[in-house]
């Protein structure tokens, strides 16, 4: 070989050495690959889920859409309904009484009336006027004998004795509490002679009450002919009557003693049952069906309720009762005077013996 080709081969091997990478540069270059190849699979894979996510939104949007739009309709037509309750919800038509009252025991203004000038059979409420006449007449312990005629009443009963006297008290309380038909017809031979005597006593007081509307011809209530009240006279009757302070002290209690010993216990459940009761009279017969009057009292309101020919008093009691404070507390809402919060309240400053208001300015 001459020396122009071991030339040539020293140069050749001179420049593959200098050209040559190392060993650490290709590894470095193989892990930079490999870390964009897996940037770029990353990328890729983010823009499909991307992709993904956006096809999906845009399949459950509608779904949404119509869910949020059912509730709107759904809460809309539960407004209008509750709406429609309370334009179309009529008391008359949550409660079975035939008729019914509602006065302001203060003024006589009528709260709520449904058939309120109806005339009909009163049943045992008219033992009110029975009451009220027998407390006026009689002393205490003045004793009431007892006929034939009166022992001989239906139930509700005392069983008075043939022949007996009892103390005026007793008899009274009998009838207010217990509503007892032989101690009313006792009461009332006793003040009237007859009980058809008495009956047009008690026809003059309802009279002197105001209750144009009312016909007595029994002592206790019990089914006559020609006799009938209606629950707007039932409402003054009792009103005028709880004046009477005796009268309303015994209408308030649940039960007494008689001077026999034997318990008198009220038939108006209304006193533990209807929040705010002061007392009330019940009856009942077959012609009147459920009758009711009473007198309600809650903070500073007062009011009269009467219900005749039902069939649930006690519910419907409770309804007349609510519906009552319910409009009057509405009634007091409304005549408030109306206070602008965003202006200042004004101070006073005292000069002397006067007091001079501060101006606005004054005030901050």
């Amino acid at each position: 070989m001459n020396w122009i080709g071991k030339c040539f081969i020293v140069v050749s091997c001179f420049v593959t050495f200098i050209l040559a990478p190392a060993p650490s540069l290709l590894a470095a270059n193989a892990s930079a690959i490999a870390a964009k190849k897996k940037v770029t699979t990353q990328k890729t894979i983010s823009k499909r889920t991307r992709r993904q996510s956006k096809k999906i939104v845009k399949h459950h949007a509608p779904v949404r859409r119509k869910r949020v739009a059912a509730s709107r309709c759904a809460t809309k037509q539960s407004s209008r309904s509750v709406a429609l309750v309370g334009a179309n919800g009529d008391l008359s038509r949550r409660i079975t009484a035939r008729s019914a009252m509602v006065m302001d025991a203060r003024s006589g203004e009528e709260i709520y009336a449904q058939a309120a000038n109806s005339p009909a059979q009163p049943a045992s409420t008219i033992k009110v006027l029975t009451g009220v006449i027998s407390l006026n007449s009689l002393r205490k312990n003045e004793l009431v004998p007892v006929s034939q005629h009166a022992a001989r009443m239906p139930k509700s009963k005392i069983y008075l004795s043939v022949g007996r006297k009892y103390p005026a008290d007793d008899l009274i309380n009998a009838v207010l509490l217990a509503s007892a038909n032989d101690a009313s017809v006792a009461l009332a031979e006793k003040i009237g002679g007859s009980e058809e005597g008495f009956a047009r006593l008690m026809t003059a007081k309802a009279r002197s009450f105001g209750a144009t509307n009312t016909v007595c011809k029994t002592a206790n209530g019990l089914t006559a002919s020609g006799q009938y009240t209606t629950a707007h006279d039932l409402a003054k009757i009792f009103n005028h009557a709880m004046q009477n302070d005796e009268f309303a002290s015994k209408m308030a209690v649940t039960e007494v003693e008689n001077t026999d010993g034997k318990i008198i216990k009220s038939h108006n459940r209304a006193l533990w049952q209807v929040d705010g009761a002061e007392g009330g009279k019940t009856g009942y017969t077959d012609a009147a069906r459920k009758t009711y009057v009473g007198k309600f009292k809650r903070n500073n309101d007062e009011i009269i309720v009467s219900l005749m020919g039902s069939e649930n008093m006690w519910g419907d009691l409770k309804k007349l009762v609510e519906y009552g404070f319910s409009k009057k507390q509405s009634a007091q809402t409304a005549l408030r005077p109306k206070t602008n919060p965003s202006l200042p309240t004004p101070r006073f400053a005292k000069i002397g013996k006067s007091a001079q208001q501060l101006s606005l300015a004054e005030t901050f």
